[in-house]
């Protein structure tokens, strides 16, 4: 049971800024102002993006894709009203390598997005998830 906790600890730098992570371990800081780091909800972005990323290129080893290039940029909507939540989050990936096309990229990002990102799957169902792929040699 143990092996499924995660624990991160935080503590105040001053202003809205927050240093935290795994205690004992590399951290980052968190800027709700946006100066010093990403604030929470770019964070919450970050954080899915390097959940799907890892899936998707697990995913295309696995298919013995070679890759050579992987790039993401993650955008989302917030709605207008508190809590401000995200309705919508979407990802543009660009992706090359040998052995890919477009069937076994689709199949990769597919999967990570709907079945294995423990990121997106643990937020809210409504939110709307898409991507745009751009594949190159």
């Amino acid at each position: 049971m143990t092996d499924n906790l995660r624990t991160a600890a935080v503590e105040w730098q001053g202003g809205m800024r927050f240093r935290g992570g795994v205690p004992g371990r590399a951290a980052i800081v968190i800027d709700a102002d946006g100066v010093d780091g990403p604030g929470p909800m770019v964070a919450l972005l970050v954080a899915a993006a390097g959940c799907a990323g890892a899936d998707i290129v697990s995913i295309l080893v696995k298919m013995q894709v070679n890759l050579t290039t992987f790039r993401m940029t993650v955008s989302g909507v917030r709605a207008d009203e508190h809590p401000k939540r995200y309705r919508s989050i979407e990802f543009q990936i660009t992706l090359a390598g040998d052995g890919l096309d477009e069937t076994k990229a689709r199949r990769a990002i597919d999967l990570s997005l709907t079945k294995y990102c423990s990121v997106l799957l643990s937020l809210n169902p409504d939110i709307a998830v898409s991507y745009q792929l751009t594949l190159t040699s």
